[in-house]
């Protein structure tokens, strides 16, 4: 009689998890207001306003009077950047800042695709907005939302925009492409409440699109951007056509992770690993925990206090341009830590990564970024996205050098319909800003699950040819090129 109970038990959990499983949850969340003061009377405001970056010679010379007056620190000798942006470095950073990085040239690129700004539950929402040009009769754009994390901004993906977005001929895919900042980025405006997460931000985001008068959409993010497009799929999932990623921990490891780590290292092919996930786990106290512990010290700080250093980073530029270039030097390559100089020019040149600090400081928006972390992790860990998995068809592509390494194991935890699982010959955190977009991989599909080609690139005859430039996965989901 026992036997035939736990027998009967056991049949019914695992129906039961089978059965919760297969559930495909939306995930809820309600209309906000997060201007000032109370939601005003009458009808919204959904007109679209062209926006023009600006500068002026008082904006210059405040930034030049406050680099000028900056107190420089010696760094201890050997550190290289194992305590933070080296200040020996710094120096030559900010002398180059100060007498040779065009600020009113680089406007004019910023300027040189349309941006907008409107209105969406009391804040006006910054986007770039590029139409492709010349499209041959019977033609359609692919709608492409492409979403930043921190410390970044819509400039991270200005080198791969025409490449999506001008074909350089008749059969190749082309892209329309809107690239919006994160309210409290860059030139979207603060929310002036709090409670203001990626949730939200989800829902800003499916207003924008709607309103720009997309029905259906692709997605990509990394950072921030990845859990944003995650809740843009999980709230509407059968709006978002395909979402893409290049970065995805864990929301909420369950056994198959934990069993995973615990019995990885000596069954990997049980799990799936490879040797790169061997190398990135094992051992798992060095490589998940302490390395965790070096890199995350920020993540703290901005999840508890942010407006605290924010008020010391909004007052000096110096100060700002290390805390976020720092990221770029580390989160490229953990080995960048024993260079002198970071190898921050080893990816990047130096007036991308001006750039990127330039628009935090022209828009006074760093504090308002680092609150963002104070919304999401004030909230909990076990917010209801964090245990709702997606059902939308997914591709994500695993850069060796990525802050958090994520095995195709535990991607597909939360990604459900996988499509894609793509190891990258090489990158790291800030992939599309990488060494002028060596590598841009990009994923889609259409109803009939056939592989897009993105303008610029190959058509699908000269796909076998290209596999010695760079990794293939034998899918015919997607390729990639190295330029």
């Amino acid at each position: 009689m026992f036997t035939e109970i736990l027998l009967a038990l056991v049949v019914g959990g695992v129906v039961y998890f089978l059965v919760q499983r297969s559930k495909r949850h939306q995930l809820k969340s309600e209309d906000g207001w997060w201007g000032e003061g109370t939601p005003m009377a009458g009808e919204e405001d959904l007109s679209i306003r062209p926006y023009t970056v600006q500068t002026d010679d008082e904006e210059l010379e405040d930034l030049y009077r406050r680099i000028d007056q900056t107190r420089p620190f010696p760094s201890l000798e050997d550190s290289q950047f194992n305590y933070g942006f080296n200040s020996h470095y710094l120096q030559k950073v900010v002398t180059y800042w100060r007498r040779d990085f065009d600020w009113r040239r680089q406007v004019e690129k910023l300027n040189k695709f349309p941006h907008y700004k409107t209105n969406i539950e009391g804040i006006d929402v910054h986007y770039v907005h590029v139409r492709p040009k010349n499209l041959p009769e019977g033609v359609t754009a692919v709608p492409l939302l492409m979403v930043h994390g921190w410390p970044g901004s819509f400039y991270e993906f200005y080198r791969m925009i025409p490449l999506l977005t001008q074909p350089s001929n008749p059969d190749d895919i082309v892209f329309e492409v809107v690239c919006p900042s994160i309210p409290g980025y860059g030139f979207s405006e603060a929310p002036h409440k709090k409670g203001f997460d990626s949730v939200c931000a989800a829902r800003v985001f499916h207003k924008l699109m709607k309103r720009l008068g997309f029905q259906q959409f692709y997605a990509h993010g990394g950072d921030w951007g990845w859990i944003v497009t995650t809740n843009m799929a999980q709230l509407e999932p059968k709006i978002i056509k395909g979402l893409h990623l290049n970065f995805a921990p864990p929301s909420k490891p369950g056994l198959p992770v934990v069993l995973s780590i615990m019995l990885g290292r000596s069954f990997p092919k049980l799990f799936g690993f490879n040797e790169h996930d061997i190398q990135r786990i094992y051992p798992v106290v060095q490589n998940l925990v302490v390395e965790s512990v070096k890199e995350s010290g920020y993540l703290h700080i901005q999840a508890t206090k942010p407006d605290t250093v924010g008020r010391a980073l909004n007052d000096s530029p110096v100060g700002l341009a290390a805390y976020i270039l720092e990221k770029f030097s580390t989160w490229t390559d953990h080995d960048f830590r024993n260079l002198d100089d970071g190898g921050l020019t080893r990816k990047f040149s130096l007036d991308d990564l001006l750039t990127n600090v330039m628009i935090y400081w022209t828009s006074g928006c760093i504090i308002s970024s680092m609150r963002f972390y104070k919304e999401n992790f004030s909230k909990g860990l076990d917010q209801p996205h964090s245990k709702m998995p997606v059902h939308v068809p997914t591709g994500f592509a695993c850069f060796p050098n990525e802050l958090m390494h994520t095995p195709k194991l535990w991607v597909q935890q939360k990604y459900r319909e996988l499509k894609t699982f793509t190891p990258m010959a090489r990158g790291g955190h800030f992939a599309a800003m990488e060494d002028h977009v060596t590598y841009l991989f990009v994923l889609f599909w259409h109803d009939n699950d056939h592989m897009t080609v993105p303008p610029g690139f190959c058509d699908r005859n000269s796909i076998d040819t290209m596999r010695g430039a760079c990794k293939f996965d034998q899918s015919p989901h997607y390729f990639c090129l190295k330029q």
